[in-house]
């Protein structure tokens, strides 16, 4: 289904184009909603136009509310199974209870789709599956695609997209925007987003990596930026990569080995464990236990680096404006 036609399935059930067009985006990008996104979305104050219509929302048992640690607060949960099954959507996880930490990280993630209207917002895993097999299909498998495989060889699962971050579409159908809500002060699992994309950045004509970054923790912009351009843009040399490949490699013959032994070569692992101690390290020895060498493959492609210096690949920080630590003081820890 496309927007249109889970709008359009919406309106069936009795609400408005406008409440109509706010409800689905809610339940395909965070599934939780304050007051003040509806009046922001419908372009109206807030008044008891908006109340009737959440008052409405909790009656019919659609949402339930979250109480915020500022009580004038509340955090609206849609959950009704029959309004996902009615835009296609009956098994979304977003339906599922969450913590109030979670919830409102989600609506984080809400105000930064909501303020960008003009781009047309991939949300759910299908769709960025369908897209990107039209788009970069003929030059990236889809094995290629993001992606996390849960599961042994006997039976596994593959979960595409698993980040469930939102990518926007520029107009022209060009540009590609992938949102990246900062949830913690320092970049580890950035990184992991950043190598899980990797192969498609490099397959598409021009992007941008946006970092959305509340308030309360706009002190770690530096770090996630500075990571950006560590796994992004700093190819290394092939023999760089070979001796990344021994370290590796030795590395896990020592962790796995019994009893007390040595590495073959002392001096040489002594020299490459401080040389490559940094986290971009760290992070690419978890995705070559995970993945071989195939981990490996891409860390000597200019390609990447070549994008951001043309201004076809780009890193921008959204900072948001609201603050949110007054809804909880958990929030950011999730």
């Amino acid at each position: 289904m496309t927007f249109d036609d889970r709008v359009k399935a919406l309106g069936t059930r009795g609400f408005t184009d406008r409440q109509a067009r706010f409800l689905v985006t809610v339940m395909l990008h965070s599934g939780v909603c304050m007051v003040r996104q509806y009046c922001a979305f419908a372009g109206m104050v807030y008044g008891q136009t908006a109340r009737d219509f959440f008052g409405r929302l909790t009656a019919h048992r659609i949402a339930t509310a979250f109480d915020c640690a500022h009580k004038r607060a509340r955090i609206y949960h849609i959950r009704n199974r029959a309004l996902y099954q009615t835009i296609g959507e009956p098994h979304s996880r977003l339906r599922k209870p969450v913590t109030l930490a979670r919830a409102i990280e989600r609506v984080m993630l809400l105000d930064a789709v909501l303020v960008a209207p003009h781009l047309r917002w991939l949300a759910t895993e299908g769709e960025k599956v369908e897209h990107f097999s039209l788009t970069v299909g003929s030059v990236l498998r889809r094995e290629e695609f993001p992606c996390l495989v849960f599961g042994d060889e006997l039976d596994s699962t593959v979960r595409y997209f698993p980040d469930r971050q939102p990518i926007g579409l520029d107009p022209d159908g060009q540009g590609h925007v992938f949102l990246y809500l900062v949830t913690r002060s320092v970049p580890i699992d950035f990184r992991a987003f950043l190598q899980r994309h990797a192969e498609l950045l490099r397959a598409l004509p021009s992007w941008t990596i946006r970092l959305v970054v509340p308030s309360h923790l706009a002190t770690s912009r530096e770090a996630f930026t500075t990571a950006c351009r560590q796994e992004l843009a700093s190819p290394l040399r092939p023999s760089v990569v070979d001796e990344l490949r021994w370290f590796f490699a030795e590395q896990r013959r020592l962790a796995t080995a019994n009893g007390d032994v040595r590495s073959e070569d002392p001096d040489r692992f002594a020299r490459l464990r401080r040389g490559f101690s940094a986290p971009r390290y760290r992070r690419l020895y978890r995705a070559w236990t995970a993945d071989g060498d195939r981990a490996l493959g891409a860390l000597c492609s200019p390609v990447l680096a070549d994008a951001m210096t043309r201004q076809r690949g780009r890193i921008e920080c959204e900072l948001l404006a609201r603050p949110y630590l007054h809804l909880s003081p958990l929030v950011g820890t999730s």
